[in-house]
């Protein structure tokens, strides 16, 4: 009979896999588009859905989540515009080179979706009149749009991981927290029965797939167009 496979065991939604909605205090995105106000940080609090803290900022009345870079304290004016300070939200194409940003929009509007863990700030390499290129930390970089926005600084929160969990128990708890399922054991390391890499004869076998090849087989690189390192020369 066999067993259910975990992308199906997923799928029912059980308490193993459920993500805790309640842990999440809201969405952490850039409000409206183009436009220049002015706020300030009302409370930083702890997020325990997220690595970084999240700063309630008051804008005209109205109460954001954003992502406080390091330095940000209650009190701190922020703006939505093109002063370029520690903690204010500006277009990336008013920045200048050199500049260390996060939480930056990948097109105008989205939010932001690159470098929002804590410490993880990009750099904004070259800067042109309707492109710019930004260094990632993993020193990737990608062109994006003048107009997309991000905030000046780097994320709040970096230095957590100096220090250790020291325990399993502690580590679960943590991952649980975040809604991830830990822990995960490495396919080659499994019976041939759980996993197409399982079994003491599976390392080394070949990861490409055919796209046509059942749900339970479908696993590492399925229809890749190329496999191995890249030839350089």
């Amino acid at each position: 009979m066999g067993k259910n496979l975990r992308q199906q065991r997923r799928g029912k939604g059980n308490t193993k896999y459920l993500s805790p909605s309640h842990r999440f205090i809201g969405k952490i995105r850039y409000s409206g588009l183009n436009e220049n106000k002015e706020g300030k940080i009302v409370d930083i609090v702890h997020s325990s859905g997220k690595h970084t803290p999240v700063a309630i900022a008051e804008f005209q009345g109205k109460q954001e989540l954003v992502i406080p870079s390091e330095g940000t304290f209650v009190g701190q004016k922020i703006t939505y515009g093109s002063d370029v300070q520690n903690g204010n939200i500006v277009n990336i194409g008013a920045v200048p080179e050199g500049t260390r940003i996060f939480n930056i929009e990948l097109r105008p509007g989205d939010g932001g979706k690159l470098c929002r863990a804590p410490g993880s700030a990009a750099t904004l390499a070259i800067k042109g009149v309707d492109k710019c290129v930004v260094e990632l930390p993993s020193r990737k970089q990608v062109t994006i749009n003048s107009n997309c926005r991000a905030t000046v600084g780097i994320p709040a929160g970096y230095g957590r991981q100096e220090k250790p969990f020291m325990k399993a128990g502690n580590k679960y708890t943590a991952m649980k927290a975040l809604g991830k399922m830990y822990p995960t054991v490495r396919a080659v390391a499994k019976n041939a029965v759980d996993h197409p890499f399982g079994g003491k004869t599976r390392p080394g076998k070949q990861k490409n797939v055919s796209r046509h090849t059942p749900p339970g087989r479908k696993v590492g690189m399925i229809a890749a167009k190329r496999s191995g390192k890249k030839n350089k020369g």
